[in-house]
């Protein structure tokens, strides 16, 4: 550990610092491990961090060690001071992303992982190797990730009311419909008709909604389809499809997911509206060398995806 960083409370900057990591990690080995520690260091440290909190923080649970209600009502806060701390005393942005030990957390669907997560490892592993990356999927019910540090930086559809979050467009998505090769469907026009009559569809829906645009633009020419249920992800969706004669919907950056499991995918014959895809951070990370970093390779992953896919979509 560095040097320790008073406070007017007794409590010094590196003892937020372990926190931070132990809640992270949840084991003492790991903790010390990530800190250069020793067991025992890292076992003093945390009987340190427990007199001063007044709470176990961490406690044995069959084989592993969990967090304490308190723990978990601080994580958030422990971990964005943390990162403010570390902002303020970083350098400034000729910063060497070689020598950065962060982890970051990035939040959005599933697709975006499965299409991206692979290339954005690689080139962590490539640019900043001391950088770890996490993906989180969304809830079903909104939360404050950004303002209360609970990830690092969302990804696709914003739509965030939060006034002080910054916002980045990156583009305009689409939804195609996808459908198992050979699906009755794909033997002849797509028409809206047809389209509506099939068997059946299924939703995505996070908070498991039933309706969307897609019924709305079918009911403005007299048509209904039939909804059969709903699952949480893009991902999900395909294999159920996969193994149905059910008809789903796939935004445009998750048909290389379908291709890969075979699915067809086609165009939807209804006026949809576009998805603005963005980007969405606290302030607290705009002068982050790092986080800067993360922004321009999510930003060139995404815009690149974009237009493989415009390139092969039906």
């Amino acid at each position: 550990m560095t040097q320790s960083v008073g406070s007017p409370g007794g409590l010094d900057l590196n003892l937020l610092v372990a926190l931070d990591v132990l809640l992270e990690e949840e084991s003492v080995q790991r903790a010390a491990r990530r800190l250069h520690l020793s067991e025992p260091a890292m076992s003093r440290t945390l009987g340190r961090i427990r007199r001063a909190l007044g709470d176990p923080v961490l406690v044995r649970a069959g084989r592993r060690m969990v967090p304490t209600p308190h723990a978990l009502a601080v994580r958030a806060e422990v971990s964005a001071v943390v990162e403010r701390a570390q902002a303020l005393f970083a350098p400034g942005r000729d910063t060497d992303l070689r020598t950065v030990s962060r982890t970051f957390t990035i939040i959005g669907p599933d697709a975006i992982a499965g299409t991206h997560a692979a290339v954005l490892f690689a080139r962590a592993a490539a640019e900043a190797p001391g950088i770890r990356i996490r993906f989180l999927a969304e809830a079903h019910v909104d939360l404050p990730y950004l303002r209360q540090g609970m990830a690092d930086l969302e990804v696709g559809a914003i739509d965030t009311t939060a006034p002080e979050v910054r916002v980045e467009h990156l583009q305009e998505d689409r939804m195609v419909g996808v459908v198992r090769s050979g699906h009755p469907l794909l033997a002849g026009e797509v028409t809206p008709e047809r389209f509506a009559a099939a068997a059946g569809h299924l939703n995505v829906s996070r908070r498991g909604k039933l309706y969307g645009p897609v019924d709305a633009a079918l009911a403005e020419l007299g048509l209904e389809r039939r909804v059969v249920g709903t699952v949480g992800t893009f991902p999900a969706s395909l294999f159920v499809l996969r193994d149905s004669d059910l008809i789903g919907l796939v935004s445009s950056w998750g048909v290389p997911l379908a291709t890969t499991l075979g699915l067809v995918t086609f165009e939807v014959p209804l006026p949809l509206p576009p998805i603005p895809l963005g980007m969405a951070w606290h302030p607290r990370h705009d002068a982050d060398p790092a986080h800067a970093w993360l922004r321009g390779c999510v930003r060139e992953l995404v815009t690149a995806g974009a237009a493989r896919t415009a390139a092969t979509s039906p």
